[in-house]
């Protein structure tokens, strides 16, 4: 099986990293860290113990672990034949590390941009090998999710799709093919929807438990708005409406104030223990 990159050991990134693994492939995972990555391997080990209580199938956490090596810095991935790119929705730390792919990779290494909102043909414009960008947007937690959005920019050759697909493929993803355009289909909706529930709370009209309610006990949801915005990282959504609203320059995504203060805060949800919701560690 192919060796491929998986860049970044945020929540993204460890979904990808263990679900690319229990596809059959050797992964190696990057970051700036050390530690990050040490980090990363707890959670994919608990997330593979855990797999079957949470409705997925049965893991061994020794088997998928086995499967991952770890690195600090792009370099470790001179080798791979396919990478995925996870770090988070801001578009210079983006810029840089797609500038670095380009320089370390050699031209057939297909680089995967997993993303909510950036263009993908803005960031293949980055380096000197367009044709090889994809856009792919997982769903979070990764390895539970089983569609995503798949995302061509102007340059990617079929070639690119079809290696893309097959990678996600072995992955059990299946894919809606979706054109190149800032949020895509799925945050287009979806950050107008966390961003107006975010002025609610903002504005006194409700709590986030009564927005979260209506949309369970009206709507049939299985989450509110803001316990996704949890879920995804208030950060990641405050990052991502800010896209939608310089590229779009549209006033309709204009940024809640309160996710603002809550990103400066460090209130980014479920992973730093404390959003819309306070959450045991």
């Amino acid at each position: 099986m192919a060796v491929i990159g998986v860049v970044g050991a945020g929540v993204m990134g460890i979904g990808v990293a263990q679900n690319v693994a229990t596809g059959g492939h050797d992964v190696v995972l990057v970051d700036t860290s050390d530690e990050v990555l040490a980090d990363a391997r707890t959670a994919i080990y608990r997330n593979c113990r855990l797999s079957r209580m949470m409705g997925g199938p049965t893991l061994d956490p020794d088997e998928v672990l086995a499967r991952i090596t770890t690195a600090v810095g792009l370099e470790a991935l001179a080798k791979a034949e396919l990478v995925i790119e996870n770090v988070t929705e801001n578009w210079e730390i983006k810029r840089e590390v797609h500038a670095e792919l380009d320089r370390i990779l050699p031209a057939d290494t297909v680089v995967v941009a997993n993303t909510s909102a950036i263009p993908i043909t803005r960031i293949a414009a980055v380096g000197g090998h367009p044709e090889r960008v994809v856009g792919v947007h997982f769903m979070n937690p990764v390895p539970a999710k089983p569609v995503v959005e798949l995302i061509p920019g102007f340059h990617t050759t079929p070639e690119t799709l079809q290696r893309t697909r097959d990678l996600l493929t072995s992955m059990g993803k299946r894919w809606v093919d979706v054109k190149d355009a800032s949020g895509f289909v799925s945050n287009r909706v979806l950050m107008l929807t966390i961003n107006e529930a975010a002025y609610l709370v903002h504005e006194g009209v409700a709590t986030a438990e009564s927005v979260d309610d209506v949309f369970r006990g009206c709507f049939g949801h299985p989450m509110g708005p803001l316990e996704t915005a949890d879920l995804i990282g208030v950060d990641t959504i405050l990052y991502s409406v800010e896209v939608l609203y310089e590229h779009y320059a549209d006033s309709k995504y204009r940024p809640c104030p309160l996710l603002k203060q809550m990103t400066d805060a460090g209130l980014h949800g479920r992973k730093s223990g404390r959003g819309f919701y306070t959450y045991n560690s």
